[in-house]
């Protein structure tokens, strides 16, 4: 099958109507870029992509987009290209999502538009189940437009995509409202969280909050192993990309050994957690006997330094304290390394003295004191750095104490390890 075809010759316009002639002058195609499923790892979709040739070269599809709006006719293109890829995908057997980018005008004329797109459907043989209308999450003066234009496409059948999600306007309040079945994340979150730590960690939340609220999350752009280790480490449900498939025709995907590819991208992705998890799980083990080792030298009543030392050796530990039962911290901190310490001002350091029993680490020493318990990742006052605390409960000279731990999880494979409520 061969879709690159004329404007003229591909859009087949109903009885009484012809292509606008804004458009005699290009040739247009349809490109379509496979989208897979991780879980499954097999190919479950396509993004339906144009191409743009004129007067013997190829174009950016912006700058059509760009004369259309010029000549005011940005619903009309939108409409003719929607044709043209239901025309091309309707020749598929693939068991597959079509996903169709919808223009944010054409948002505004939902009924004529849904209309016109479900009779599309029909006379290329689609089901409009089938279809997964992409719209931009965004600032706009017409929300309720927008409202109605998704409203009505699920009252049709149509499935609903955000696309673009996390950057510019994006906001968590719209995306509730939309209710979509899946979200795209922009490109850009990925490419941040190769490059920093905290970029990486605000995705992996990103990606968990919109699955914990009911919509699927799909991550696009993927070009590097690199990109795909992380995007599989957030647990997306949905992946596309570059270095999984380059958007193309229909034809050249015929017995093309795409899913095999993917599936052994998958292979080496879990061969490398294995082996991550094996390391990490070691980590943990040395934390756990040193942490014991430094309460049972507490509780012989050796003195506090000396019975922390050891364990202030351990990467990503960073200070030890102690708290009575009412959360007061007895005395100060011992510190890794204090010559290393840094000489910028910060009043909160020195903590003696200070009650801790509102936080979370210090109640969970009271309700299992038997555990060495791990606090959800937060920004510690000492230094201003995201830190996990470890806490445990024990008796020193009769007393019930709580002894604490301070670690930095990013100073530890590079951010990656998860600590369990319990050690």
């Amino acid at each position: 099958m061969n879709n690159v075809v004329s404007m003229n010759a591909c859009l087949k316009p109903r009885p009484g109507s012809r292509a606008p002639s804004f458009l005699a002058d290009y040739e247009l195609s349809s490109s379509f870029q496979p989208i897979f499923s991780p879980t499954h790892q097999r190919l479950v979709g396509y993004e339906a992509l144009v191409r743009v040739g004129h007067r013997g070269r190829q174009l950016p599809p912006p700058l059509l987009f760009e004369r259309a709006r010029e000549v005011g006719r940005i619903e009309t293109l939108d409409q003719q290209l929607i044709n043209l890829h239901l025309g091309n995908f309707g020749q598929s057997e693939r068991p597959a999502w079509l996903f169709l980018n919808i223009n944010p005008d054409t948002c505004t004329q939902a009924t004529p538009y849904l209309e016109e797109l479900a009779s599309q459907c029909q006379r290329a043989g689609i089901e409009p189940g089938q279809v997964v209308l992409e719209v931009v999450e965004t600032t706009t003066d017409k929300t309720r437009a927008l409202m109605d234009f998704v409203d009505g496409a699920r009252q049709r059948g149509f499935q609903i995509a955000i696309d673009d999600f996390g950057t510019g306007d994006s906001n968590f309040e719209r995306m509730w409202r939309l209710n979509p079945l899946i979200v795209k994340m922009d490109r850009s979150l990925l490419v941040n969280a190769e490059q920093h730590p905290r970029a990486r960690q605000l995705l992996t939340s990103l990606v968990r909050m919109i699955r914990e609220s009911g919509s699927l999350v799909l991550l696009e752009g993927i070009e590097t192993e690199a990109q795909a280790k992380i995007a599989l480490a957030t647990e997306a449900d949905l992946m596309q990309g570059f270095l999984f498939a380059r958007p193309n025709r229909f034809d050249a995907f015929i017995d093309s050994p795409l899913e095999s590819r993917f599936s052994q991208t998958i292979e080496r992705f879990r061969r490398h957690s294995r082996q991550d998890v094996a390391d990490h799980e070691g980590y943990l083990r040395l934390l756990r006997l040193e942490v014991m080792s430094a309460c049972h030298s507490l509780v012989r009543a050796t003195a506090f330094n000396d019975a922390c030392a050891s364990l202030l050796t351990v990467a990503g530990v960073k200070r030890c304290f102690l708290l009575n039962q009412a959360g007061v911290q007895q005395g100060e901190l011992a510190i890794d390394f204090p010559q290393r310490r840094s000489h910028d001002f910060n009043p909160l350091f020195q903590s003696g003295g200070a009650c801790w029993e509102h936080r979370e680490y210090f109640r969970n020493a009271l309700s299992r004191p038997h555990d060495i318990n791990a606090s959800r990742p937060y920004v510690a006052l000492p230094d201003a750095i995201r830190t996990v605390t470890l806490s445990c409960g024990l008796h020193m000279n009769g007393k019930a104490m709580v002894f604490c731990v301070d670690l930095h999880p990013d100073a530890v494979f590079d951010g990656h390890l998860r600590f369990p409520d319990t050690l």
